[in-house]
């Protein structure tokens, strides 16, 4: 059994849950990262070797214009395997830090890399990102939510300061449904808009337990450092001790820059509750290497197995966000999309065949559902159209390819992130404020404006560039 107090502290957490089996500044080094001067090639270092960073290091691995300098992982097994993807592409071998959970700081103060993708355990995103920034190297951060509501603002202060950028590589906002339904809004499809839907539903029960040292490594029940394999060793952490939206960026992301948030718009406020936990429980003592007498059987996890959030937003919008990640079920991320003129549901992961849509006086029946098939290919969005070759068998269904495409193009442009740091610190926020919100009983909270008023000002700008 894992041995946390009730209370976790940031640095217990971090420790305990530890960077094994990693998934997903004012100097010369910032003079030159600010500098009008494009780059023809990106240096980049990796801070996370497991699945997830191997998946943008396979990308990373198919350009030209990127050179991979470095990798941070204390996990030896995921080193190889990352070095391994190099030496199959042709690439010299990347220099290592591994030295434990801290000697990522090394590879952050060498001077010869521009930007780090941040591919580690929840917990650590914002502690590296502001290392990062602090040594004037360009964080790219893959997605959750805040441990702290200060580490939001931790965030934004330091990339103001230090005038570095900061990419949050939210990938659904790039799924090719995702992005017709995005062209179609801003063509005015479906009116001006009014509900929007969004979420993580996702059976992970196979991913929260295995065993390490099977054959068959999804299979098992055991977590934590040194008993459970890649995200089992620290994701299911979060499970046991926190309750609240703990995964909001693929739901939100997405709804978020259809509806202009930061640019035009800003969420202001939200309620979050959440069911009994049961789910996580029942896997456990059903499962063959479980059982009622096995240990983990006797631990109450706090996450409920649905947790439903309502947002608000300063133009007049509502948004539903929904975390179900511990029940048997298909993976779906439920988008809606709705204006006065119509809508559009999602009811699977990005074909264009799923779903359904209906446009009054477009559609040709009232009050019935059309197959979206057809508006989804006619508003297929021109980033798809250019780059559909570019991103055949990119992860996620082609849509690891934009992500790491705009992170690698913005910096060798000079230009901004279209995800930027008040992105990531809006989409992150949400995880706290919404563990706060149950624990008072659904009470609203405000959401803050990490912008401090430019959000008034702001432009939309996401894919308007067919570059990137």
């Amino acid at each position: 059994m894992i041995q946390m107090t009730k209370n976790l502290s940031r640095r217990k957490f971090v420790q305990d849950a530890g960077l094994t089996s990693m998934a997903i500044g004012l100097t010369p080094k910032f003079i030159k990262a600010q500098s009008s001067v494009k780059k023809d090639k990106v240096r980049i270092g990796i801070i996370g070797t497991g699945f997830r960073g191997q998946s943008h290091l396979e990308m990373l691995c198919q350009r030209k214009d990127t050179i991979i300098v470095a990798f941070a992982d204390p996990d030896p097994r995921m080193l190889a395997d990352a070095q391994k993807i190099l030496k199959d592409a042709g690439r010299p071998p990347a220099i290592e830090y591994k030295k434990g959970n801290e000697d990522f700081k090394n590879l952050l103060k060498r001077g010869d890399i521009d930007g780090v993708i941040i591919a580690t355990p929840w917990e650590w995103h914002i502690i590296q990102a502001l290392e990062a920034i602090n040594n004037g190297v360009i964080p790219g951060v893959e997605v959750c939510g805040a441990i702290k509501l200060t580490d939001c603002w931790d965030i934004v202060n330091a990339s103001e300061k230090k005038g570095i950028p900061v990419m949050c590589l939210e990938n659904v906002c790039y799924r090719r449904d995702v992005m017709a339904v995005y062209n179609m809004v801003k063509k005015g499809l479906f009116g001006e808009l009014l509900h929007l839907q969004g979420g993580y539903e996702h059976d992970l029960r196979g991913v929260k337990f295995n065993s390490p040292n099977s054959a068959d490594s999804a299979s098992g029940v055991e977590f934590g450092a040194g008993k459970g394999f890649s995200e089992a060793a620290w994701r299911t952490n979060h499970s046991l001790y926190r309750n609240g939206e703990l995964y909001p960026t693929h739901g939100l992301g997405p709804i978020a820059m259809m509806s202009d948030i930061n640019r035009g718009n800003l969420l202001t406020r939200l309620s979050s509750v959440a069911t009994k936990s049961r789910g996580l429980h029942k896997y456990i003592v059903e499962h063959p290497k479980g059982g009622d007498n096995h240990p983990n059987a006797k631990l109450k996890f706090k996450l409920g197995d649905v947790v439903t959030t309502t947002l608000q937003a300063a133009n007049g919008e509502t948004m539903l966000l929904t975390h179900d990640t511990n029940s048997p079920r298909p993976y779906n991320l439920g988008f809606r999309v709705q204006g006065v003129q119509g809508l559009w549901q999602d009811f699977h992961a990005g074909e264009f065949s799923a779903g359904h849509i209906y446009i009054e006086g477009v559609s040709p029946k009232a009050h019935q559902w059309e197959n979206p098939e057809a508006y989804l290919k006619q508003h297929d969005h021109p980033l798809w159209k250019k780059f559909e070759k570019d991103a055949e068998g990119a992860g996620h269904g082609g849509m690891d390819f934009f992500v790491d495409n705009a992170f690698v193009e913005c910096i060798k442009r000079n230009v901004p992130f279209q995800l930027d740091v008040y992105d990531l610190a809006t989409w992150y926020a949400i995880t706290p404020l919404s563990e706060k919100s149950i624990a008072e009983k659904g009470q609203v909270q405000e959401i803050p404006d990490f912008t401090r008023g430019k959000w008034k000002n702001r432009k939309n700008d996401f894919a308007t560039n067919e570059d990137y």
